[in-house]
């Protein structure tokens, strides 16, 4: 007896194994894109302890190069930002609910073992034990149930679920736009900063060769203390300039290493790799057709949209009828001989299932999604009108920074023309400190202004390609 029940036990848990590999296989095969090996790899996971698969970290901040572009800057962000890896996982995770989804299509193999020691004259019990397994036997065998038709349901649930997974995949998209997006911006005021501290430096450098010109001549007699005096508060002024000039840098700085995945600041100089500025596209209705084309959080909702049609189809179609095919084989080569014909068993059969009356809740569940497929077009409608808008902004607001920066660069030439002229009057002593003064802070808020607007045009571009859908 005990040596027949081994030998069940090793047949069941030999056909089960054999089961949970036809079905990944099977699985596999009907999505190309699945891994043919997952269910083995699962089993080596759990035998040979052989670690999971995790999210390769970024490089170490020595490997990080010192000088970055503008795309260099974007390809770091899209390798090691977290936001990026989230999407990835959530879309992996969308592909699996696919492959659940599927599997109502596919065969259902399942392994039974069974050893029984009853007493053989009951016909009476409780539980899971039936009359008919109340006697002395051990056996084994496999059972098989295949779904033949349900009228649709199953299939839109899966025409559902890979819509799901192309509206997950289409927000990958859309996240690595944010990436490259906050990447721009941040870069973008970097080398603002960078500039603004330049200048700032520079026009330290400058008053205290005027301060100490002006100190010089005063300890002479040629000049008064009260030119003196504007001087050194021009001095101050500009140092307390400097000094926030470099907290904007650091704190841009601080932002930058943030968005590029890192959690310590990288000791880096962000260059400008464009000559010259970018062309700004002729007018914004191209682009809003553009963007309506190219947007991923558009497309997003798309399939979202159509993706709830498809669930709202496949709980109405829960109504109708659902049809099975069965099958079971097996042996018992111990038990009560005078309940066993052959030591063999095997039967097939059909099962048709008709909801009658369950309380209204699969009526309930077809409104539901009916009401939730009608929302999804109306939030795709509302993003549409939402990209509509703001690409014509982000076009209006590059068309004024390309004007700002046209004004910028007039403005910067004459203030230097004025400067030089103000510096020669003074040192003629044809005019005072004041005018001085005056023609050095308005050199100094040219400057600036030429470097601040060249930087904002360059992010408004950059903000239409986000707009507009533009790969990067």
């Amino acid at each position: 007896m005990q040596s027949h029940v081994k030998t069940i036990f090793s047949i069941a848990a030999f056909v089960c194994l054999s089961s949970l590999e036809v079905g990944a296989q099977t699985s596999s095969d009907a999505l190309p894109n699945a891994p043919r090996q997952a269910m083995p790899l699962f089993l080596a996971y759990g035998q040979n302890n052989i670690p999971l698969p995790t999210t390769p970290s970024p490089p170490q901040p020595s490997e990080v190069p010192s000088t970055l572009t503008r795309q260099q800057a974007e390809r770091l962000a899209l390798a090691n930002n977290p936001h990026v890896h989230i999407s990835q996982l959530i879309a992996k995770v969308q592909h699996q609910v696919v492959r659940e989804r599927r599997a109502d299509e596919l065969p259902n193999l399942n392994g039974n073992v069974t050893a029984v020691e009853a007493n053989d004259g009951s016909r009476l019990s409780s539980g899971s034990l039936t009359a008919s397994r109340l006697v002395n036997h051990s056996g084994g065998g496999v059972s098989l149930s295949q779904l033949i038709t349900d009228f649709g349901h199953t299939s839109n649930l899966v025409a559902s679920a890979k819509l799901q997974e192309k509206a997950r995949t289409a927000d990958l998209e859309a996240s690595r736009e944010d990436i490259v997006f906050a990447t721009d911006q941040v870069f973008f005021q970097v080398l603002e900063a960078q500039q603004t501290l330049k200048v700032a430096s520079q026009t330290v450098a400058s008053r205290q060769s005027v301060t100490d010109r002006i100190s010089a001549l005063t300890s002479s007699k040629l000049k008064s203390d009260l030119d003196l005096s504007f001087a050194q508060v021009n001095l101050s002024q500009s140092r307390l300039s400097q000094l926030d000039a470099q907290n904007n840098l650091d704190a841009a700085k601080a932002a930058f290493s943030d968005v590029l995945g890192y959690d310590k600041e990288i000791d880096y100089q962000l260059v400008d790799d464009s000559d010259t500025l970018p062309p700004l596209p002729p007018d914004p209705d191209s682009l809003i057709a553009q963007a309506i084309q190219n947007r991923p959080d558009l497309q997003s909702l798309r399939y979202s949209e159509q993706a709830a049609q498809k669930f709202s189809k496949a709980q109405h179609d829960q109504l109708l009828p659902t049809i099975s095919a069965l099958g079971v084989v097996g042996g018992t080569p111990t038990g009560s001989a005078q309940y066993f014909i052959s030591n063999w068993y095997g039967a097939v059969g059909a099962n048709v299932s008709v909801p009658i009356f369950n309380g209204f809740r699969l009526t309930a569940q077809a409104s539901e999604a009916s009401l939730q497929a009608q929302a999804a077009a109306e939030q795709t409608r509302a993003l549409r009108d939402q990209v509509v808008r703001d690409v014509r902004i982000a076009w209006l607001n590059a068309n004024t920074a390309l004007q700002r920066v046209t004004v910028a660069v007039q403005l910067l030439k004459e203030a230097n023309i004025a400067l030089d002229l103000a510096k020669t009057r003074y040192d003629l002593g044809l005019s005072s400190i004041v005018e001085l003064s005056q023609a050095e802070l308005q050199q100094t808020q040219a400057a600036i202004g030429d470097a601040n607007a060249r930087a904002q045009y360059n992010f408004a571009i950059s903000t239409i390609n986000f707009q507009t859908g533009v790969q990067p």
